[in-house]
């Protein structure tokens, strides 16, 4: 009977790991899912699980903050631009206004080098281009 109360744990987990992931681009959660589940049945968890279920969906801060927060820490890597794409998009979907994205972009200039903030706004153009043909 555990094992039953473990799998329903996770099951429970995997769920809230995509709605958190669905809350950012309706969607996600069953299309990273099924990308990932391609190469590795596990791997999906790995993202559902562990990154959206166990850290971003901690109670200490609103989606919103994390969003900001991502999109800093991926911008300023330099090296994640599908990934910075679809947190951007994600931020604008939880609250973070247009010029809030800018200026996150622009800030790191000071902490990740001109390069890293050109590339940051290379991709807030091109998902403020992919918003505006939606519109």
């Amino acid at each position: 009977m555990s094992g039953h109360l473990d799998e329903t744990a996770l099951n429970e987990k995997t769920a809230k790991g995509k709605e958190i992931m669905d809350r950012l681009e309706a969607g996600a959660g069953d299309r990273v899912t099924s990308r990932l589940a391609e190469l590795d049945a596990d791997l999906p968890k790995l993202i559902t699980d562990y990154a959206f279920a166990d850290v971003i969906g901690r109670p200490g801060l609103k989606l919103k903050t994390r969003e900001m927060l991502t999109v800093a820490a991926l911008t300023a890597m330099g090296t994640a631009h599908e990934q910075l794409e679809f947190h951007m998009r994600g931020a604008l979907n939880v609250g973070v206004s247009k010029e809030e994205l800018l200026e996150i972009v622009i800030q790191m200039a000071v902490y990740a080098g001109v390069p890293a903030c050109m590339n940051g706004i290379t991709a807030y153009r091109s998902v403020l281009a992919a918003q505006n043909d939606r519109l």
